[in-house]
């Protein structure tokens, strides 16, 4: 034991081979220096440094418009993930309306047919009078006016049921984003880019071009309403729907 330094104001000395006690608030061995981090206790788990939001193994979303996996389900933008609609359903929304078109250009029908029968009835029997007779050409004149408005009046009606058609399919589309077939099996058309209903633009696009193919005696029209099973994007889009920037999903 060595005597305390004169130096030493408190007048202790150190034993030699004694170690230095370490700094307050440090625990027994050696010192961590400056700039090395101090590990967490066992049991702790670590925090992550400021700005890097801590993510869930698989929980990225896919981007808009971009199928999962390739199993019926897509991610649109304001919509979420929604399911493609399959064609069963949307063939046996077809055939509703199908349905529902029938009906009203029966209703219509009936109309037209009645009005022409009405007229028909009308025309005066000129087979009774004198054709020497200035009568008599007249009647022939009214019988040629009668007939004209009769053919007037069914290709008008012939007209009138094109007009409710087209009304139905599109504005329906348009502003409901669904027909009453689609409606009864949960179907609807949204605008693959915003996930909103296809508007008048779209919705007239999406009519327009399976009634151009059906000029064709009809045989476009069945290849466009065929051609989501030509579609290897996994998204059953036809090419009504390509044209509009519409898709068909569940509800």
């Amino acid at each position: 034991m060595s005597f305390g330094d004169p130096n030493n104001p408190y007048g202790q000395g150190q034993d030699q081979g004694q170690g230095q006690q370490p700094g307050y608030g440090y625990p027994q061995g050696q010192q961590p220096g400056y700039g090395h981090p101090q590990q967490a206790p066992q049991g702790v788990p670590q925090q992550q440094g400021y700005g890097y939001p801590q993510q869930q193994p698989g929980a990225y979303p896919s981007a808009p418009g971009t199928l999962q996996a390739n199993n019926g389900y897509i991610n649109l933008h304001g919509l979420g993930t929604v399911q493609v609609a399959s064609m069963g359903l949307r063939f046996a929304a077809r055939l509703i309306d199908g349905v529902a078109i029938g009906v009203i250009s029966w209703v219509l029908s009936l109309l037209g047919l009645a009005g022409v029968a009405g007229a028909a009835e009308s025309i005066e029997d000129c087979t009774k009078l004198d054709p020497m007779t200035e009568a008599y050409q007249t009647c022939l004149n009214d019988q040629t006016a009668a007939a004209g408005g009769i053919m007037a009046a069914f290709f008008g009606f012939i007209f009138l049921i094109f007009i409710a058609t087209m009304l139905y399919e599109w504005l329906m589309i348009a502003f409901v984003g669904a027909t009453l077939g689609k409606m009864a099996v949960g179907l609807r058309v949204v605008k693959e880019a915003t996930g909103g209903k296809p508007g008048i633009g779209g919705g007239f696009i999406r009519w327009i071009i399976p009634m151009v193919g059906a000029v064709l005696c009809g045989i476009g029209q069945l290849l466009v309403y065929l051609s989501p099973f030509f579609d290897n994007s996994g998204k059953l889009q036809g090419w009504h729907d390509r044209a509009a920037g519409t898709l068909v999903v569940k509800k």
